[in-house]
Parts: C-alpha cells; structure tokens; sequence
C-alpha cells in the first residue's frame, strides 16, 4: 500500500521545486562554460553539492513530510467521525456485499447493537436483502418496518476509483470496488398523522330499509308507529355511538355521514348493524332488514355520495339484507345471509312491461342473448322475449352459440318448426353481421358483460335491455336502456312471463314457447322446490293456461343412462367436509354435458342431513368448472365470489383454470376455513 500511495498535484510540484531549479542552474552553468572555462568548473562543483543536498532533503524529508500529511487526514478524519458518529440520524457502512463495516451511535441504539456489530445487514433488517442493494443504479430507497416503526431505507454507492480521482493529495491504482452508505429516516410518526388525518376524513352511508312495508303489514296497525319508531331509534343510536350524523331522508331512507374511521369499525364487526336492525320486534311476523351502501376515498364529497349511490343499488340488487362499501378501485361485500324478500305487489313488472313495449316498438330488429353455454332458463327467457317482439312485428334473433345436451331438444322444436325463420337462432359472428343503428339488445339471464354469449353486442348496440334474477357483482352490463334485475325472482323465464301478461290482449303463445318458459322455471326452482314463491306458481298457472304441457316437458328432462351414472358416482363419492359442506367431483367420461351433470349431483347432495352446502367440481374444456348449492343457511353466492365467480345465494358457481381437480378442491376447503374463521359464513 506504501508502495502504492504518492504524492500528487501542487504538494508534488511544491515539493520538487528545488530539483527544477537544479536542472535550470544546469544550463546557466553551460553558459558559463562558453564565458569562462574556470568559473564553469566552479559551477558545476555548486551544483553537484546542491543536487546531493536536495535529493538527500527529499528522501529523507518525504517519509516525514507523508507521516505529517496522515497525521493530520487521521485528525481531520477524527473530527468527521465524530460528527457522523454523534449525528442523530441512523447512519451505517456496508461493504458491496452488504456487511457491516461501521455504524453510528444512532444506528447502535436504533438496532440495539453494541459497537463492532459486523455481521450483513440482512440478519437486522430481514427485508434489506442482497437483491436491494445498490447495482446499476447508484442509490436506491424503500421503506420497511422495525419494531413496530416505520423507516425509509435510502443505500448510496460510494466508489473508491471516484474518491482516487477526487482526491488532490493521493492515488489508489487498480482497485474497482464500492462501499455503500445506509441512513434511516424515521417516519414513524409523519405516518400516524397521515393515518389520522384519513381517519377523520369523511365518508358517506345509505341505509336502506329492505322490506319496509311488509314489515308493517306483519303487525298491528296500532302498533306500526312504534315499529317505526323502535328501527329508527336503533338505527340513529348506533350511527351516534360511532360519531356520526344520522338524517333520515324518506321514510324508509337515510343518509349517514361519518368518518373514515367509523366505517373501519364497522368493517372490523362486519357490519353488526344488520344483525341488530333483526332483533327489533313488537310482534312483527316478519323481521326488518336493512342494506348499507357506503362510499369512500373519493377525490370529493359528492364523489363519495355516488359510490355510497352505486353500492346501495348494488347491495339493493343482491337481494338486500348487507353492505356494500365502494372505493375508487374496490367493492367488497358484508352480509347477505338472508333469503330474499318476495314483492307480492306486481307494480314494477307491468312499469318494466310497458317500457320494453316502448323499446322495442321504436326499433326495427330485436336480438336476444343470454349466457355462454345457454341453460334452459336463458333459452326460454329468450323465447318469451322474441314472442313480445314478433306480437309487435319486429324481426328477432336468438344468439346461441355453444347448444349443450339439456338445450338441444328444445333447439331442435324451433329450428324444425315452420312457424320460425331458418334464422331465427343465429351464432355471435352471425349476429355481429346483422346489428344495425335501428336495434335493440336484449340480454336476458345475465348481468356480467364477461360471460355473455357475445360481450362484443354490448359495444355495438346502442340500445340494451337487461332482464335477470343474479345477484349483482362489480361488473354489471353499464348504461342500458332498461335493467330489470330481481334477485328474489326463482328465474328470468318467471320474470319475463310476468312482463308477457302486460304487453297486451293479443299475444299469442304457442304450446311450444310455453314449454319453454315453463321449463325454464321448473329447472331453476329444482321443480318447484327452491326459491318458489307466489309469483313462481302464478307464473307457472299463466303457462299452463296458454298451453304448457307438464308431460311433455318431463319428457324433455329425461337423463341418459350416462349422465345419471355420473350424477350417482358423485353423490357416492361425496366428502362431507367440516361436518356440513359435501364436496365431490364428477368425471363423466361418456358424458357429453358433465357440468349439468356435476350441478344435478350437487342438487341432489342437499338431500343428505347435516349438509348446509355443497360443491361438485367438473372438470370441462381444460377448465374446472364448480356448481355450488345450499338450501337457506349459507349463501354460496359469497363464496364462488371469492374465487371469482358468483350467482344466487343458493345457486351458485365458478371457474378455475389452470388447476387440478384435488387442487380445486383444497382452494374450495381453504376458502371455506377462512370464510368460517371471519364469520363470512
């Protein structure tokens, strides 16, 4: 190193002057020869004692003059230490392979570490691994969190080659290494105000009363003022103990405003309001239920009012009884345990009834189109709509792409009979090709644009009705025409029958389209047995009236040999996971449709006692497709939602790629645990 290390610069040029002026004393001393020969010999003797006094200065002065300079780089040094030893802010030393190599007093007590602590930086801060030091880029910050304090990491890189060519007194030759810098910056505290001033930021709630007048008509009228009384007492004390302001804006509204911080509470106890509404009783048959719609982290007040807006239709449209808290970029859902309240009053369908009139009758064409792989429900929903459409004489169409094995008896009355144009039931491509200016949309048993049969109808038409009995999720099918979406109703063949009977005297349904119908909600309702209520049987009376043949259509529904194999090998092979959930798969080889097999066999599974759920897992088309059914104690509806499907909330389903079926079912048991362990379910 000695060896190495030479001066340089001014000091090396101050230090040589005397040789320079030697070596000038040379030539004047050549002249002298020219003058005089003697006085250039006396000369030449003065300078070879002059040149043996400096170079002997210089050898023996340098080692001196190199212990003086280090003498005081270690004094100044010293000072500099000190100052960065004593400096408050956490301040370290890391080798290029992330060792310590020094430390500050700040850092010491930060770390509680004695000095001389020189082991890598990960065994300290476990998230400051070899990745994240300094490479190409030469300084490099992130945060982490170290007992229970936040700090921002900045690592600089220091290299040695540029300290030698900054340097104006030493050189360091053939050396290509770096250290790096490591500070702390505490923003420990810069976080808890950030945190506090978004806890009282605001946030607004609408609560809604779900079955508002059916509640009261459960109870006397003398006492119906004290019903009223009694909830909205409830309501606006809980809002109060959380701080909040509580208006009720109808009588069966109100508008809540409180802060960020209110609504994390009420996110923490999953919303414990709508559970505490229920317990209000004066006799009333029938418990009240309410739905909260709540928006947050708008860029402004009224931002949050329409999230608040948009999560209540959604919380409204999922049947009810739950939360719905909306951001910018999140929904998520609270709730939504109860059954659906059914309207008896038929208001609403004949208000929806004459707006599809008036619709379509400004409309030259009509297309129609339900879900990908059409189930019974879709297509039949779809006829009843063609049949509003051909009693207004307007040419419609029927989208149908994939025809499974349930649906092709039924394709094959229409495509056979002569009643019906050859293009009566058309595919996407046909009808991408046939969408004009002048026609309508008409999506029937779906509301999530994704899983349509054609999302590409969805940007070409302008003109879009919606008719479906899903629960609503995030993605809905934006700006239609007209939604009509009730969760309560057993089946959209149910609601598009109520819609029939307002159109007019002189529609005409055929045997045909009433077998459809018919089918449609005999299949939805597993024969009249699930989600039935007045309407379904008021529903199914208007059919058989007009010509649906009961016979025929179980005619229809009859099972290959086949498909009731695999149903029955499911059911034998079902695993009653957690004493209540059966779960199975279905693996009919010979089957042409496994997955209507897989959801029969998951229908008949909640015929075992004990079984609140079950899941059959199918797997199809390089997919694995799961049908999830309950009868009224869970909502499965939650649970496919999580793996990114939904559905009712006792029918529901999902689609898993690139997964196994032993797969499949652990993401189903690990789903159900963590749903249990937060009370989801």
């Amino acid at each position: 190193m000695k060896n190495k290390v030479k001066l340089k610069g001014r000091l090396k040029r101050y230090l040589q002057t005397s040789v320079y002026l030697g070596i000038l004393l040379i030539f004047v001393n050549l002249g002298i020869y020219l003058i005089d020969y003697r006085a250039g010999l006396v000369l030449t003797c003065f300078n070879l004692f002059y040149f043996a006094i400096v170079l002997s200065l210089l050898w023996y002065n340098k080692p001196v003059i190199m212990n003086e300079l280090i003498s005081f780089a270690t004094q100044y040094g010293q000072i500099q230490r000190k100052l960065l030893r004593d400096l408050d802010l956490p301040h370290a030393l890391l080798d290029d392979e992330g060792k310590i190599i020094w430390t500050n007093t700040a850092f010491e007590k930060t770390v509680h570490r004695e000095r001389g602590y020189r082991k890598s930086i990960t065994s300290l801060f476990p998230g400051i691994t070899k990745e994240k030091l300094p490479g190409e880029a030469d300084e490099v910050e992130f945060g982490i969190t170290f007992e229970e304090s936040d700090y921002v990491v900045k690592l600089k890189k220091i290299s040695l080659k540029e300290m030698e060519e900054n340097s104006d007194i030493i050189e360091v030759e053939d050396y290509e290494g770096h250290l790096i810098a490591l500070y702390l910056f505490d923003e420990t505290a810069l976080k808890i105000a950030l945190q506090e001033v978004d806890d009282q930021s605001l946030s607004v709630a609408l609560i809604y009363l779900d079955n508002y007048d059916e509640a009261l008509e459960s109870v006397e009228e003398v006492r119906r003022s004290l019903l009223i009384a009694l909830i909205d007492r409830k309501v606006n004390k809980y809002i109060a103990s959380l701080d909040g302001i509580c208006k009720k804006i109808e009588k069966d509204k109100f508008l809540v405003i409180m802060r960020k911080k209110a609504v994390t509470y009420l996110q923490e106890y999953r919303f414990d309001l709508l559970e505490e509404v229920k317990t209000v009783n004066i006799g009333n048959e029938m418990a009240v239920t309410i739905s909260i719609g709540v928006g947050l982290n708008g860029l402004t007040y009224a931002q949050n009012y329409e999230f608040a807006r948009n999560a209540i239709d959604l919380a409204l449209g999922r049947g009810g009884d739950q939360a719905v808290v909306k951001t910018q970029n999140n929904t998520i859902y609270y709730g939504g345990k109860s059954q659906q309240i059914e309207k008896n009053t038929r208001v609403k369908a004949r208000v929806k009834a004459h707006a599809l009139k008036e619709i379509i009758s400004g409309k030259d064409k009509v297309i129609v189109m339900g879900h990908r792989n059409a189930d019974v429900d879709s297509f039949g929903a779809a006829i009843g709509v063609a049949r509003i459409a051909q009693t207004l004489e307007r040419k419609v169409h029927i989208v149908v792409n994939n025809v499974t094995t349930s649906l092709q008896p039924m394709i094959d009355i229409f495509k056979d009979s002569p009643d019906y144009s050859d293009d009566f039931i058309i595919n996407s491509q046909q009808a991408i090709e046939m969408v004009g200016n002048n026609a309508v949309l008409v999506v029937v048993d779906v509301n999530k644009p994704s899983i349509t049969d054609c999302p590409e109808m969805l940007r070409l038409c302008k003109s879009i009705v919606v008719f479906d009995h899903h629960r609503q999720g995030t993605e809905v099918i934006e700006n239609a025409t007209l939604s009509y979406v009730e969760a309560y109703a057993s089946s959209t063949c149910e609601m598009v029958t109520e819609i029939l009977q307002y159109i007019g005297e002189n529609i005409k349904i055929t045997n045909s389209e009433a077998d459809c119908l018919y089918s449609g909600i005999m299949i939805d309702t597993d024969n009249f047995m699930t989600k039935t209520g007045v309407r379904t049987f008021e529903a199914a009376a208007f059919l058989r009236r007009n010509g649906a043949d009961v016979t025929r259509v179980r005619k229809l529904f009859r099972e290959d040999a086949a498909d009731y194999k695999a149903k029955a090998d499911a059911v034998s092979q079902a695993e009653i996971y957690r004493n209540s959930y059966a779960i199975s798969i279905c693996t009919g080889d010979d089957v042409l449709n496994p997955t209507v097999a897989g959801a029969q066999a998951a229908n008949e599974l909640l015929n075992i006692k004990g079984v609140k759920a079950s899941f059959i897992l199918t797997e199809y088309q390089n997919q694995i497709y799961v049908s999830a059914r309950s009868i009224d104690e869970v909502n499965v509806q939650i649970i496919m939602e999580r793996l990114g499907g939904g559905g009712h909330m006792n029918i529901a389903g999902c689609q898993m790629e690139d997964t196994s079926l032993a797969e499949g079912i652990g993401i189903i048991k690990h789903t159900l645990d963590a749903m249990i362990e937060n009370g989801e379910i």
